[in-house]
């Protein structure tokens, strides 16, 4: 079952449900913002870091505040709905767009179960770059169409994951990840100001393993010892082949991966 309704309420709805207006501003022209969390033993993990990010992203794609006792609501009830179907990993997707001209925005939260990922990963990086000055640099959009593209292009390059720089030929992030380089013994994250998106498990691990963020060149990539990603779902996820370079999962990211899975059971909403 899935969540349907508008920034002041809605319902649960069945899988029959067909009721997006054309007209709406997420389906016509991308106008929409929309976060992903890991749901485990039926609860959503760290969502009101995620509900801070979603009203960012909505005041910078100007659209109306959401109405997040509503979206908590919704969140409780569709995860209620599916347990059973999701077991004890699930995926809660909340999206949140511009409705109709003249209308509430729409809302629709949907609650699926969650593949666990493999134990490490592989990436490539892409020829597109992402634009640190763009309107919309650092708000997590519907409007995905680059994201698909750069990661058919590492499928079609056996990886799993594709790595963009950005318009001044710095590190940036992955298509659905962040990016973290081991660089003599060191753990370093692109800053935000390279445009990459403040995702909420990099500030988990930035905030608890004090890593630093700095500016770094793409060549990064060519020496750092270790590389890891990060993303809701994934946690922390070595990087074992980035292009035609292989890497070991070191000691740095597999001490990292540890101490982050002990903290994420200890604390659902940190």
């Amino acid at each position: 079952m899935i969540w349907f309704g508008n920034r002041d309420g809605g319902s649960l709805l069945g899988s029959e449900m067909n009721t997006i207006n054309p007209a709406d501003r997420g389906f016509t022209v991308g106008q929409g913002v929309f976060e992903t969390l890991t749901v485990r033993a039926g609860r959503a993990f760290a969502l009101e870091r995620h509900l801070d990010r979603l009203v960012r992203s909505a005041y910078i794609l100007q659209l109306p505040e959401p109405n997040l006792a509503v979206v908590r609501e919704a969140a409780h009830s569709v995860i209620s709905a599916n347990l059973s179907a999701i077991g004890d990993l699930g995926r809660l997707r909340i999206t949140y767009t511009a409705g109709m001209p003249e209308h509430l925005p729409t809302l629709i939260l949907t609650c699926v179960a969650q593949t666990p990922w493999p134990d490490s990963t592989t990436a490539v990086t892409v020829p597109w770059i992402r634009n640190e000055r763009s309107a919309i640099a650092g708000a997590k959009t519907t409007s995905y169409a680059e994201n698909i593209l750069a990661m058919a292009a590492a499928r079609e390059a056996g990886a799993a994951e594709a790595i963009f720089a950005n318009g001044l030929g710095n590190l940036c992030e992955g298509s659905a990840s962040n990016i973290f380089v081991v660089l003599n013994g060191e753990v370093l994250t692109p800053s935000l100001a390279s445009g990459c998106l403040p995702g909420v498990t990099r500030e988990l691990v930035i905030e608890w393993f004090k890593i630093k963020e700095a500016e770094l060149p793409m060549s990064v990539l060519e020496v750092a010892e270790e590389i890891f990603l990060t993303s809701s779902t994934r946690g922390i996820h070595p990087v074992v082949r980035l292009d035609q370079r292989s890497l070991e999962v070191g000691k740095v990211t597999s001490n990292l991966r540890e101490q982050f899975q002990i903290l994420v059971a200890g604390d659902i909403n940190p």
